[in-house]
């Protein structure tokens, strides 16, 4: 099946601390075609820069998102992430609002893909045509 997987559940299926927390959530990546949003692969980097990691830790990183497929940024993905955004504000969903930028972008890559999000986030909730696997 393909999934795509939110930046905290992605991070916990490759930290110790944080993965018995999201047990259930990473379990359910085995043997599936894992995507990433272009943020969720942004975010990742940025908190391995932020917290310092050496270079072996680094390297796990960028294997772990090496082993996925990166949705790319395409005309149709970003047509997809403005309709999403809008259907949020009519909805009065916080997706729309700016805080939630690279969360809309997450649900709005799994949308365009048609397949559905992993995620242990309630932002993602009632989310206008978005799967989500909790």
């Amino acid at each position: 099946m393909k999934l795509v997987v939110d930046t905290g559940v992605f991070s916990a299926a490759l930290s110790r601390r944080r993965r018995a927390d999201l047990e259930h959530h990473v379990r359910l990546l085995a043997g599936n075609q894992i995507f990433l949003a272009a943020s969720t692969v942004v975010e990742l980097r940025y908190g391995a820069l932020v917290a310092e990691w050496g270079s072996p830790r680094r390297s796990r990183l960028e294997q772990a998102i090496a082993s996925t497929t990166v949705i790319p940024v395409s005309d149709g993905l970003l047509t997809t992430l403005a309709t999403v955004r809008f259907e949020c504000r009519n909805a009065g969903h916080p997706l729309a609002d700016r805080v939630h930028a690279n969360d809309l972008w997450i649900a709005a890559s799994a949308i365009h893909l048609g397949i559905a999000l992993v995620t242990a986030d309630g932002v993602f909730a009632g989310v206008p045509r978005l799967i989500v696997i909790d």
